[in-house]
């Protein structure tokens, strides 16, 4: 995020950015994407109010969104739970990388 703001502000730092990054949160602009093992990633709210989950390319790192979700999940779950939400974060290559 600091590289891309730069392009724009070339004196901007890194504490501009996370308090922009949580002001933008807290007014509900964007929603924090998490990817385990990645740094936080975020997407404009409005995309985030629809159901969907993701695809994370392992060699360039981009995050794409996957529209349609799997059904059956709660099959998997041991008796007498109760699936209440998912999140699903598909790895490997994008189309560009593969």
């Amino acid at each position: 995020m600091l590289r891309l703001a730069a392009r724009d502000v070339p004196n901007i730092n890194l504490s501009t950015v996370y308090r922009t990054l949580k002001r933008m949160q807290d007014e509900g602009e964007i929603t924090p994407v998490s990817v385990p093992g990645e740094p936080p990633r975020y997407e404009p709210a409005h995309v985030a109010e629809h159901h969907h989950h993701h695809f994370h390319c392992k060699k360039c790192g981009r995050v794409f969104d996957l529209s349609g979700c799997p059904t059956g999940l709660a099959r998997l779950l041991p008796g007498g739970f109760v699936l209440e939400n998912h999140t699903l974060v598909l790895h490997g290559l994008c189309a560009e990388c593969a």
